[in-house]
């Protein structure tokens, strides 16, 4: 349930309802808003009389929240959430692209990427060191090696890093040397993964898994938040249908739908919901379009010989390119974005 307190309602007022609340063995959870201040309830409302809740100075009203997912519900925090990775804010007014390869793999190649990716617009590194693959025999990651990479790249570039964990051992060492984690599609349903993640005390992207729906999908970024860590970022990255045109299904209508679910802030990767290049240029302006926050793009130098997903890479000549028709796209939304290749804005 949250508890609606009425405009200007007095900070004593506030503290003395969160107090009942918390004396009842429940957890509450304050969002303070420019209109409204609501304090959501966490925990088993059994316990609690919401007959005397509302004999509280400056209570308006209680609402139940019937969706299993609070934290990351929208009815518990109207104001939409703004996420920190390094010195990257994503959320509104603003479009942060996740840019660079899918796996590291060598210093040299990554340091390359990275200058380009950063010349032509991105503001946070994206680098696979861990690499969950369909096939065993396939290319698993530098791993550790591959995060001191980042680091490096990171150092040199200014940019922002994030890179894939999928195991206890992997986060421990990702909080070494990466901004920003994330939970890959494959793991989006791994509970104890998403509890660890919680706890690592860096950001978190989550994406939706390949057969996941919408609501899955939230309470998934609740395990997350309920270990006390409110920075999660969602990312549409294709689901499973049907069709094989694509490699998956860009579910594009997930964006406006999530708006309207939750607070946290929401992302495209146009490279693994397509599988290919020539998709991803369109994909990338849909979803700026209709209300991303960003976008995860695979960019290579050398696709043709990319020891992962060489197809779906754009080119840094590809990626320079679409940074550039992005701009008028992202204008028309409201949003921020800097391209920084040749001077140009």
């Amino acid at each position: 349930m949250i508890v609606i307190m009425k405009p200007g309602a007095a900070e004593e007022s506030v503290k003395a309802v969160i107090s009942y609340i918390e004396s009842n063995g429940l957890t509450a959870h304050l969002s303070q808003g420019k209109e409204v201040t609501i304090i959501g309830v966490v925990g088993d409302k059994t316990r609690l009389s919401t007959e005397n809740l509302t004999v509280y100075k400056d209570v308006d009203r209680i609402v139940p929240v019937t969706e299993s997912y609070k934290l990351a519900n929208k009815k518990f925090h109207p104001e939409p959430t703004r996420v920190k990775a390094g010195n990257v804010v994503i959320g509104p007014d603003t479009m942060t692209i996740m840019a660079g390869p899918c796996a590291v793999e060598t210093e040299e190649q990554l340091m390359c990427i990275a200058r380009a990716v950063k010349d032509a617009g991105a503001s946070i590194l994206r680098g696979g060191a861990y690499k969950p693959r369909t096939s065993p025999y396939s290319f698993q990651g530098l791993e550790e090696e591959g995060l001191r990479y980042m680091k490096r790249a990171g150092e040199e570039t200014g940019l922002a890093t994030i890179c894939e964990v999928v195991s206890l051992d992997a986060i421990e060492a990702a909080v070494k040397y990466v901004d920003m984690i994330q939970i890959g599609a494959r793991n989006m349903q791994n509970f104890i993964l998403l509890r660890e993640a919680g706890r690592s005390g860096l950001p978190v992207l989550l994406k939706r898994g390949l057969c996941a729906t919408i609501d899955e999908w939230l309470n998934a970024a609740e395990y997350i938040m309920s270990e006390g860590n409110p920075n999660v970022v969602l990312c549409e990255r294709g689901i499973r249908t049907f069709e094989t045109a694509t490699r998956n299904t860009l579910d594009i209508s997930a964006v406006p739908v999530m708006k309207e679910k939750t607070h946290l802030p929401i992302i495209v990767d146009p490279s693994h919901s397509t599988g290919s290049y020539k998709y991803v240029p369109s994909m990338a302006k849909a979803a700026v379009a209709c209300g991303a926050d960003g976008l995860m793009i695979e960019v290579h130098n050398d696709p043709a010989h990319a020891l992962s997903d060489g197809p779906q890479s754009l080119t840094f000549a590809h990626f320079d390119q679409l940074t550039r028709e992005l701009a008028p796209f992202c204008s028309l939304a409201g949003r921020s974005f800097q391209i920084k290749s040749e001077g140009k804005a």
